[in-house]
């Protein structure tokens, strides 16, 4: 979810006070499980699980309606807050999920916000150091494997941050996010294809050669640090 024309969307803490408690009303409702997310100063990350069909965006949704009108109403603004409908993609699971939490509570730090994800208030890294989390953040299967105890895994999840995340898994969370395309093996993305019936893998710049069909993509201003 981005601002518009790259715009912040927090104006003070307690608009971002108000926008936790919205997402995790807004997850509850709508059967939407939150496992991580980062409150930037223009956009935000969430990673999350739908359970039910267009759970997520009708949480997206009603967050994003009770969000704007609480921003709109308290800083006297009117008109939209967002450039346009939020962004998502597939990720999958078995290879992704915990490198894609990694790259959501990095972003301030990458941003040169913060030194370290841990000293960043606005993201779900301080639930999930715990080894524990709760409140609006609900722990995935792939996270609960870290570890058996809830201090162990804690260690585990804290040791996650220890190396650089590679460049590849860095260009394919922001195309996945640009582009709407899974993030996942070839395998992966094959079997999603054909379940879906339309391409889902990413989609290069310019022509694209005359022995391939592709889908048209739009990709957002900017990219995500």
């Amino acid at each position: 979810m981005r601002g518009n024309d790259r715009q912040p969307i927090f104006f003070s803490d307690s608009d971002r006070l108000f926008f936790l408690d919205r997402l995790a009303e807004a997850g509850a409702r709508r059967d939407c499980d939150i496992h991580a997310f980062v409150l930037m100063s223009n956009h935000v990350h969430l990673l999350a699980t739908p359970h039910a069909e267009h759970s997520t965006s009708l949480a997206m949704q009603d967050l994003g309606r009770a969000y704007v009108a609480r921003v709109n109403k308290v800083h006297g603004r009117t008109g939209s807050l967002y450039e346009g409908r939020f962004r998502s993609s597939i990720v999958e699971t078995a290879r992704y999920f915990l490198a894609c939490m990694r790259y959501i509570e990095m972003n301030p730090v990458r941003a040169g916000m913060a030194r370290w994800p841990g000293s960043y208030e606005w993201s779900s890294y301080g639930q999930n150091k715990t080894g524990e989390p709760t409140g609006l953040i609900t722990p995935h299967a792939e996270y609960l494997n870290l570890a058996r105890e809830a201090a162990e895994r804690a260690r585990a999840y804290a040791r996650l941050f220890e190396a650089a995340q590679s460049d590849e898994e860095l260009e394919a969370f922001r195309k996945g996010a640009r582009q709407g395309k899974a993030v996942g093996s070839e395998s992966f993305r094959r079997g999603l294809e054909g379940l879906l019936r339309r391409p889902v893998a990413f989609v290069p710049r310019g022509r694209p050669p005359k022995s391939r069909v592709v889908s048209p993509f739009f990709p957002i201003k900017g990219s995500d640090p």
